[in-house]
């Protein structure tokens, strides 16, 4: 009697098992881009799939007591990865990985930042599609421990699950090594295995060693001698205020699209001309994930040193401080602020920005509403900010890091303005066709990121300190329906390196300003700080101490 009712009982998980794990595969394939089909993919990775559902499974029908509410829900948890990493990969060129559950938990606390790309409409209707299930399943379907008893119910449970993760463990062993190109290994192990494979690397991964970062040997130098002068025989009266802006989204896009005013960037484009420093900056970051570029700009380090961190180094920085481009100008003798105008605790910078060395942290709360320009706070409230900064000397130098949101997306919940067109689209039609709706949204917000060029450059001038300014993109707009019209960018953003005192009467701090003052040269954004601390200190810091990375390359 008793085998009869196992035989039951297993027959009656055995069709909703079946039914779900073909569910899987057929979801699975609305992926976009789609994965290799699963005859290509070998054993391992299809070993993996099964294991997978048969772990979700058995353990969704061990809580909810109910076999095909077990096979919903998890099918539909499953749909909601699936479209989430197609919405990823329209705008940012990379699907989803292990390391994008924790924006889930951002999603809820920050819904402007994730749930319009999602599609407002989509995530009511799933939200209120997954009640009705809910309660639909929860009234109509028996619990399976009320007819078989619960030790019966809880052993198949168990065996069930018990198997899919030998199979997970086989598959996984056997494996190979992922790319840590999402892309790439998306298509060649299909959705659960690079899942798993991406989890197990980050947790089998270790942080950078702080020895890895060109700052360290810096940092070190500078704490055991204070008394570093600006160059070799100035005092450290003459060392320059630094200004570093992280602005959001910049690029230049007239080289992309003809149309654009010529004119839209005439503050940049005259800094170029005067720049020390200037070219483009390869960024590890297409339209968001602005914490890659801004990690590798501080603290000197290429996502390669990460290894599967990369996708998110502030979580490791946020337990694991390194020294950084900040820390070493507090080392020697600067006041170090940083500015954001968002809330402080987004990406852990709350955790984060102390660690690297900041004495300061002017988040959302030092602005006021009126200081927005469209969804967030305005580049030219934030200049205004660094100018009384500049003004407030206490007989130190400052270093301040600006980490812009005015032209953060999601662009297309602010309509494009026909006044604005004149300065950004002057030959656009009105109205506008869909695949420039976003884009002339985005140009308005660039020329108020032109204007706050302008407004910075000012202050710095008018401080008594020389002063330097950083200026680069974090990475490229999203815009996926104009890059679909008009084919996308490289990827590339602009940086450049300014200097209040003309380069004629600027002492000579590298050969390569010297001699290539006005040719572009591309830089890696792990190399950037270090080529600005370098135009701070220039000769003296003698050349074994700046562990600097490879020497920029001319561009052509």
């Amino acid at each position: 009697m008793t085998t009869s009712l196992s035989i039951q009982l297993l027959f009656q998980l055995l069709w909703p098992l079946l039914t779900g794990l073909l569910g899987t595969i057929v979801f699975e394939a609305l992926l976009s881009p789609r994965p290799q089909p699963l005859w290509r993919r070998g054993l391992a990775a299809n070993s993996v799939h099964l294991g997978s559902w048969l772990l979700l499974f058995g353990v969704f029908v061990l809580v909810l007591q109910r076999p095909w509410f077990a096979v919903i829900f998890i099918l539909s948890l499953q749909l909601v990865v699936v479209q989430s990493s197609n919405t990823k990969s329209r705008t940012l060129n990379e699907p989803f990985i292990c390391h994008d559950f924790e924006y889930f938990w951002d999603a809820i606390l920050h819904p402007r930042l994730y749930v319009p790309f999602f599609g407002t409409g989509l995530a009511i209707a799933a939200i209120g599609a997954g009640a009705a299930a809910i309660g639909a399943f929860v009234y109509w379907e028996p619990s399976l421990v009320s007819r078989w008893g619960g030790q019966r119910f809880i052993t198949h449970c168990l065996l069930i699950s018990v198997s899919g993760v030998l199979l997970i463990t086989l598959g996984w062993r056997a494996l190979a090594p992922i790319t840590l190109n999402p892309v790439d290994d998306m298509n060649r192990l299909g959705l659960f295995a690079s899942l798993w494979a991406y989890g197990v690397a980050l947790m089998r991964s270790s942080a950078p060693a702080p020895e890895q970062s060109p700052f360290y040997q810096l940092a070190h130098h500078l704490k055991e001698d204070h008394r570093t002068p600006l160059h070799g025989d100035a005092s450290s009266e003459a060392r320059p205020n630094v200004v570093l802006v992280q602005s959001e989204s910049f690029f230049d896009p007239r080289p992309w699209y003809a149309d654009v005013s010529g004119s839209l960037l005439t503050h940049f484009d005259a800094t170029r001309k005067q720049a020390l420093e200037h070219g483009e900056l390869s960024v590890p970051a297409w339209g968001a994930n602005t914490v890659r570029t801004e990690c590798a700009v501080l603290t000197g380090l290429s996502p390669s040193a990460w290894g599967p961190r990369q996708f998110n180094p502030y979580r490791t920085l946020s337990r694991h401080p390194l020294p950084s481009l900040a820390s070493t100008f507090q080392a020697a003798g600067y006041r170090t602020v940083c500015i954001h105008p968002y809330p402080a605790s987004f990406y852990m910078r709350h955790k984060v920005i102390p660690l690297l060395g900041f004495d300061q942290f002017i988040d959302i709360s030092s602005f006021e509403s009126s200081d927005k320009q469209g969804q967030y706070i305005g580049d030219l409230a934030v200049a205004r900010k660094v100018g009384r900064l500049l003004e407030d000397s206490d007989n130190r130098p400052f270093f301040v890091f600006v980490i812009t949101m005015e032209n953060h997306g999601p662009l297309h919940l602010e309509a494009p303005q026909q006044e604005s067109l004149a300065a950004t689209l002057p030959t656009a039609p009105w109205p506008l066709p869909t695949h420039m709706r976003d884009l002339s949204v985005y140009l308005r917000h660039l020329g108020e990121a032109d204007k706050m060029l302008a407004n910075v450059k000012t202050a710095l001038n008018e401080a008594k300190r020389p002063g330097l300014l950083g200026w680069y993109g974090d990475h490229v707009p999203i815009l996926p329906a104009a890059y679909e019209y008009f084919s996308p960018p490289k990827g590339h953003t602009p940086y450049m390196i300014w200097s209040t005192e003309l380069p004629s009467q600027s002492q000579v701090r590298s050969c390569d300003t010297a001699q290539h003052q006005h040719e572009p040269y591309a830089l890696e954004a792990s190399e950037l700080g270090v080529q600005l601390f370098k135009q701070a200190f220039g000769r003296g810091i003698s050349s074994d101490v700046i562990k600097a990375e490879p020497e920029p390359q001319e561009q052509e």
